[in-house]
Protein backbone atom coordinates (compact mmCIF):
# COMPACT_ATOMS: atom_id res chain seq x y z
CA UNK A 1 0.00 0.00 0.00
CA UNK A 2 0.94 3.54 -1.23
CA UNK A 3 1.29 6.38 1.67
CA UNK A 4 0.75 10.20 0.44
CA UNK A 5 1.22 12.83 2.46
CA UNK A 6 -1.73 15.14 2.09
CA UNK A 7 -2.41 18.84 3.46
CA UNK A 8 -6.19 19.25 4.90
CA UNK A 9 -7.50 23.11 6.57
CA UNK A 10 -3.34 23.06 6.97
CA UNK A 11 -2.82 20.28 8.47
CA UNK A 12 -0.61 17.45 7.14
CA UNK A 13 -1.78 13.70 7.08
CA UNK A 14 -0.11 10.55 6.11
CA UNK A 15 -2.13 8.42 4.40
CA UNK A 16 -2.42 5.00 3.06
CA UNK A 17 -3.74 4.38 -0.86
CA UNK A 18 -3.91 1.38 -2.87
CA UNK A 19 -2.05 0.96 -6.16
CA UNK A 20 -3.90 3.36 -8.62
CA UNK A 21 -5.91 4.89 -5.78
CA UNK A 22 -3.96 8.10 -6.02
CA UNK A 23 -6.19 10.51 -7.75
CA UNK A 24 -9.69 9.83 -5.90
CA UNK A 25 -7.50 9.99 -2.82
CA UNK A 26 -6.50 13.25 -4.12
CA UNK A 27 -10.03 13.95 -5.18
CA UNK A 28 -11.20 12.98 -1.75
CA UNK A 29 -8.90 15.47 -0.02
CA UNK A 30 -9.84 18.44 -2.11
CA UNK A 31 -13.09 17.67 -1.48
CA UNK A 32 -12.99 17.39 2.49
CA UNK A 33 -10.86 20.29 2.39
CA UNK A 34 -12.61 22.62 0.18
CA UNK A 35 -15.70 22.07 2.65
CA UNK A 36 -13.57 22.39 5.91
CA UNK A 37 -12.27 25.41 4.80
CA UNK A 38 -15.87 26.98 3.37
CA UNK A 39 -16.94 26.25 6.98
CA UNK A 40 -13.92 27.89 8.76
CA UNK A 41 -13.83 30.98 6.44
CA UNK A 42 -17.86 31.27 7.32
CA UNK A 43 -16.51 32.22 10.88
CA UNK A 44 -18.77 31.16 13.10
CA UNK A 45 -17.19 27.35 14.22
CA UNK A 46 -13.44 27.64 15.39
CA UNK A 47 -13.10 24.27 16.72
CA UNK A 48 -11.23 22.16 14.47
CA UNK A 49 -13.10 18.75 15.20
CA UNK A 50 -16.97 20.23 14.54
CA UNK A 51 -15.28 21.41 11.34
CA UNK A 52 -14.60 18.16 10.02
CA UNK A 53 -17.93 16.97 11.99
CA UNK A 54 -19.92 19.84 9.34
CA UNK A 55 -17.74 18.89 6.33
CA UNK A 56 -18.37 15.50 7.22
CA UNK A 57 -22.32 15.59 7.22
CA UNK A 58 -22.14 18.07 4.36
CA UNK A 59 -20.38 15.51 2.14
CA UNK A 60 -22.68 13.16 3.20
CA UNK A 61 -25.77 14.30 2.74
CA UNK A 62 -24.44 15.23 -0.91
CA UNK A 63 -23.68 12.07 -1.57
CA UNK A 64 -27.17 10.72 -0.31
CA UNK A 65 -28.75 13.10 -2.44
CA UNK A 66 -26.95 12.11 -5.86
CA UNK A 67 -28.95 9.76 -8.36
CA UNK A 68 -28.07 5.91 -7.22
CA UNK A 69 -26.12 3.88 -9.89
CA UNK A 70 -26.01 0.46 -10.72
CA UNK A 71 -25.91 -1.20 -7.56
CA UNK A 72 -22.57 -3.18 -8.17
CA UNK A 73 -20.76 0.28 -8.71
CA UNK A 74 -22.32 1.78 -5.90
CA UNK A 75 -21.44 -1.18 -3.38
CA UNK A 76 -17.67 -0.62 -4.65
CA UNK A 77 -17.13 2.61 -4.28
CA UNK A 78 -18.98 2.42 -0.73
CA UNK A 79 -16.91 -0.68 0.42
CA UNK A 80 -13.60 1.49 -0.79
CA UNK A 81 -15.09 4.43 1.43
CA UNK A 82 -16.04 3.24 4.58
CA UNK A 83 -13.35 0.28 4.04
CA UNK A 84 -14.67 -2.31 6.72
CA UNK A 85 -17.21 -4.69 5.56
CA UNK A 86 -19.81 -3.66 7.83
CA UNK A 87 -20.16 -0.47 5.93
CA UNK A 88 -20.22 -2.07 2.76
CA UNK A 89 -22.95 -4.53 3.68
CA UNK A 90 -24.81 -1.39 5.05
CA UNK A 91 -24.38 0.41 1.74
CA UNK A 92 -25.25 -2.54 -0.72
CA UNK A 93 -29.09 -2.75 1.40
CA UNK A 94 -29.90 0.64 0.79
CA UNK A 95 -26.87 3.34 -0.83
CA UNK A 96 -27.34 6.66 0.37
CA UNK A 97 -29.62 6.57 3.78
CA UNK A 98 -27.32 3.38 5.08
CA UNK A 99 -24.25 5.49 3.71
CA UNK A 100 -25.26 8.20 5.81
CA UNK A 101 -26.44 6.24 9.00
CA UNK A 102 -23.06 4.95 8.94
CA UNK A 103 -21.23 8.23 8.51
CA UNK A 104 -23.32 9.25 11.73
CA UNK A 105 -22.18 6.11 13.94
CA UNK A 106 -18.77 6.83 12.87
CA UNK A 107 -18.76 10.51 13.79
CA UNK A 108 -20.61 9.43 17.33
CA UNK A 109 -17.99 7.34 18.22
CA UNK A 110 -15.06 9.77 17.47
CA UNK A 111 -17.24 12.51 19.57
CA UNK A 112 -17.31 10.13 22.83
CA UNK A 113 -18.02 12.54 25.25
CA UNK A 114 -19.05 15.70 23.31
CA UNK A 115 -22.08 13.49 22.86
CA UNK A 116 -24.14 11.83 20.26
CA UNK A 117 -24.55 13.94 17.00
CA UNK A 118 -28.16 13.51 16.28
Amino acid sequence: MKQLEVTILGQSYLLGCPEGGEASLLAAVAAVDREMSGIRDAGKVKARERIAVLAALNLAYQLAERPVAAPAATATASAASEGASEGAAASAASPGTADLEALIRRVDAVLHDDGLLL
